[in-house]
C-alpha cells in the first residue's frame, strides 16, 4: 500500500470570491496573508490557558470520562494582546469581534482590546447541559464568556430590543454534532455561532476564525450565506474541518 500523500506546505492566496478557504498552519504566519480592512467578523474560539488548573478527566466507572481535562495546545500560554495588531489590521472599521475566553483571560482581553476598540463588551452563552460536578464542590461551570468589540459606525443586525441581550442560552455539543474522529474537547455548538454571526454579519460578509479547530464557525457561516476563511493548526483537526464543511452549506452542522 503507498504511503499517504505528503501534506500540502504550499502558501495559500487569499481570493475573496471564494466562499470556504480552509488554511491549515500557524495563524501567526497565516493572517499576514489577509489584506488590510478585509474581514467583516472575527469570531474564534483561542485557547483558555487552563493548564494549570486542570485536575484531568473524571472517570464515573458507568460512563465515558467527563472532559476535564486540556488539550496541549492550551499548555502554551495565549497572549491576547499579541494577537490585536493583525485581528485589528485585518478587521474592517465597520466589523466586530466575538472571542469566546474564561475567566481567568478576561482582564487581559479587556487591559489590550478595551482602548483599541470604541466598546468592549462581553457576553454570556449559558449552558443548559454543563458537565456535572460529580463532588459537588463549587459551582457548575455552566457559564462561557465570550469578548465582543466593535467601533463606531459597526455592523449590528438588531431590529427590536429584545434582540439585544448579551446573553445566550444553548446546550454544548452532543449527538450527531459533536465530531469524533478527533474530539476536540473545546468544540463549540452551531447553535450558539449562529446567533454571533447573526448579531455581527450579513449575507456575504467575510468570517474569520484563525483559531479554527474542527470547523464549526465555518459551519454556521456556510449555513448562513457568509464567506469564511478559517485557520488551524492542528492537521488532524483542520483536517477534520475540511471533511466535515466538505457537505452542503444546509447540511453543514
Amino acid at each position: 500500500m503507498p504511503d499517504d500523500p505528503a501534506p500540502d506546505r504550499r502558501v495559500p492566496v487569499f481570493d475573496p470570491s471564494v466562499a470556504l478557504q480552509l488554511w491549515p498552519g500557524d495563524a501567526r504566519e497565516l493572517l499576514r496573508l489577509l489584506p488590510d480592512s478585509s474581514v467583516d467578523l472575527v469570531c474564534t474560539d483561542p485557547p483558555y490557558n487552563l493548564a494549570r488548573y486542570s485536575t484531568g478527566n473524571i472517570d464515573p466507572g458507568w460512563r465515558a470520562p467527563f472532559n476535564n481535562d486540556v488539550a496541549d495546545w492550551d499548555a502554551e500560554a495565549f497572549d491576547p494582546a499579541a494577537w490585536l495588531p493583525e485581528i485589528r489590521r485585518v478587521l474592517k472599521p465597520t466589523g466586530n469581534l466575538f472571542a469566546f475566553t474564561s475567566y481567568n483571560m478576561l482582564g487581559r482581553w479587556h487591559d489590550a482590546y478595551d482602548p483599541a476598540f470604541d466598546t468592549f463588551q462581553i457576553v454570556v452563552w449559558h449552558k443548559t447541559n454543563p458537565p456535572p460536578k460529580l463532588r459537588r464542590a463549587g459551582f457548575l461551570n455552566s457559564c462561557e464568556l465570550i469578548v465582543a468589540a466593535w467601533d463606531r459606525g459597526h455592523a449590528w443586525n438588531f431590529s427590536r430590543q429584545r434582540e439585544m441581550h448579551n446573553f445566550i442560552e444553548a446546550p454544548i455539543c452532543m449527538g450527531a454534532e459533536r465530531v469524533k474522529d478527533p474530539r476536540h474537547p473545546t468544540q463549540k455548538p452551531v447553535a450558539v455561532l449562529r446567533r454571533l454571526l447573526e448579531w455581527g454579519s450579513r449575507p456575504g460578509d467575510l468570517v474569520l476564525d484563525p483559531f479554527m479547530g474542527v470547523g464549526s464557525t465555518g459551519a454556521a457561516a456556510m449555513a448562513m450565506g457568509r464567506r469564511f476563511v478559517g485557520i488551524e493548526i492542528d492537521p488532524a483537526y483542520a483536517a477534520a474541518a475540511t471533511r466535515r464543511l466538505a457537505t452542503s452549506p444546509l447540511e453543514a452542522r
